[in-house]
């Protein structure tokens, strides 16, 4: 417990510093929501949880490259710190990093659905339509199904959005991926091999 608080109680203690200061904290981090420092800076990552924060809306990029306000800039030190940003920010930092949550609420998976024996029934009978499916007219109709349904939970997930009812988001999410898997499939056999 006291370790979890300890990343709280260091955005607190900064929040105090700069409103000492006169300044106010910077807007929440994006990802745990945390009130980050305020920064004109360069690209900044939150120092609880490490997720790089977006920039600002209009950066001033003599201030990003760490330059003089010159017309003349030494090339070596902005390829130097041009250089330093990118492995700052690669995409293979952040490979793997455990996925994102929202709110505490993990993201969906396929077998979020394994409780819902109905469901379960009704992507098996699908499943058996696909699998027998031999002529155009029957896989149209396979098509559609999974189309209607498809627009049904998109719905669904939009109104559990709505009102915040992210772990039924969640198990309908889980749903879609059934049927998004049953339309790879159904593309896959309406391409003559």
């Amino acid at each position: 417990m006291r370790a979890a608080l300890r990343p709280r109680l260091g955005w607190a203690r900064l929040a105090l510093r700069g409103a000492a200061l006169g300044r106010a904290p910077g807007p929440p981090c994006w990802s745990c929501g945390a009130p980050l420092p305020s920064s004109d800076g360069p690209p900044h990552f939150c120092p609880g949880c490490q997720a790089l924060q977006p920039p600002a809306p209009r950066p001033d990029l003599f201030r990003l490259m760490d330059c003089d306000r010159s017309f003349r800039i030494d090339p070596g030190q902005l390829q130097r710190r041009f250089r330093s940003l990118q492995r700052a920010v690669h995409p293979d930092r952040f490979g793997k990093r455990p996925p994102l949550e929202l709110s505490g609420v993990e993201p969906a998976k396929e077998t979020d659905c394994d409780g819902d024996s109905a469901f379960l029934t009704e992507i098996m009978e699908i499943n058996e339509k696909l699998a027998e499916s031999k002529n155009k007219d029957n896989l149209e109709e396979v098509e559609t199904s999974i189309k209607v349904k498809q627009e049904e939970l998109t719905r669904e997930v939009t109104a559990a959005f709505e009102r915040d009812d992210l772990q039924e988001a969640k198990k309908l999410l889980g749903k879609m991926k059934y049927f998004a898997n049953l339309e790879d499939k159904l593309k896959a056999k309406k391409i003559p091999s």
